[in-house]
């Protein structure tokens, strides 16, 4: 919820408006540890005829959208019963600084870097027509029970469309802001819960970070005032991991465009170029990113490595007319 000017209800809560918080503190997402530039793991997940993608992204902590792009072809409605699909849990960490909190737009996740790992948890951000800002801030205060004031802009549209919003709404099952938030040194914006179970790893807020409720209520526990929060949009990494080159691609709707297509593949080519720069020993496949990007489902996949040279005892002139020249491997980029 963006522009959302916001108290902590703590100040002026009852006694019993403390009995909603968990008791429950740690985190409900693993810590994976950091594999150079590669972290977490596949994991797959057996549905019930009852499942949606909403409802299995709501328990396992992930979001709508991630769900859909790496599971092709399932309905994400009614995946139907005995369905396996796949739980993305491995990343190509982003190209920001490994500490504090990383929200990376591109994919609606957010990265908490800890002394023994990463957390990733899904995160819904703001509309296009209220997008969520690119900046380099802070947390400044944690949030129980928080109350929220809406801001005249926002309460100009309910009126607008018939609508009657309060200028202030109370901590409760009816708060936009959830069960807890942390508010941002960016003025008016928060990482915070939320009282709709749809819209977790979509773009439907205001301009704020919501998470689900399970989450944001033991993670606002972990985070420090001062903790870093870089928001960035990086809808293509590259990374490497034991000498392997991974390369990990979002595109930004449950459909995809031509025109998102073209844009990602030369955001993919410019990346390459700086990786190449950056990595000169590295080679990679073009029909490997060519598959990654005409897919841009957000999983990870190994598209090159780094060569090794190998000392040999003849000179640089000598040559086994017995034994036939390896053909050279052509470097796409």
């Amino acid at each position: 919820m963006s522009l959302a000017s916001v108290v902590n209800a703590a100040q002026n809560q009852k006694p019993s408006d403390t009995a909603t918080v968990q008791n429950d503190r740690s985190p409900r997402v693993p810590t994976f540890a950091l594999n150079g530039d590669l972290a977490g793991e596949l994991q797959v997940f057996t549905t019930r005829y009852e499942d949606t993608f909403a409802a299995i992204g709501n328990d396992e902590a992930l979001g709508y959208l991630e769900l859909v792009k790496a599971n092709p072809g399932v309905d994400p409605w009614l995946p139907g019963d005995g369905t396996t699909i796949t739980l993305p849990r491995m990343y190509v960490l982003p190209d920001a600084r490994r500490e504090g909190i990383v929200i990376n737009l591109a994919e609606y996740r957010l990265y908490y870097f800890t002394n023994d790992g990463v957390q990733v948890y899904p995160v819904g951000i703001g509309r296009e027509e209220n997008p969520s800002p690119l900046t380099d801030a802070e947390v400044t205060m944690p949030l129980e029970s928080p109350a929220w004031y809406p801001p005249a802009s926002i309460r100009a549209s309910y009126e607008a469309r018939g609508e009657y919003l309060p200028r202030m709404i109370p901590p409760g099952p009816d708060n936009p802001l959830g069960t807890h938030a942390l508010m941002l040194s960016e003025k008016g914006y928060l990482i915070h819960g939320t009282n709709k179970r749809f819209g977790i790893g979509l773009p439907v807020s205001a301009g704020c970070f919501r998470m689900y409720n399970e989450d944001i209520s033991r993670f606002v526990y972990q985070v420090q005032k001062g903790t870093s929060v870089q928001i960035i949009r990086e809808p293509v990494k590259l990374g490497l991991s034991g000498g392997e080159v991974w390369l990990e691609v979002h595109r930004p709707h449950e459909d995809y465009s031509p025109e998102d297509r073209e844009q990602l593949w030369r955001v993919t080519l410019e990346k390459l170029e700086a990786f190449r720069q950056q990595h000169p020993d590295v080679e990679v496949q073009r029909r490997s990113i060519e598959l990654v990007v005409d897919q841009a489902d957000g999983i990870p996949t190994m598209v090159g490595e780094r060569l090794t040279r190998v000392a040999s005892d003849k000179g640089p002139t000598e040559s086994n007319p017995e034994e036939p020249a390896e053909p050279e491997q052509k470097l796409y980029f």
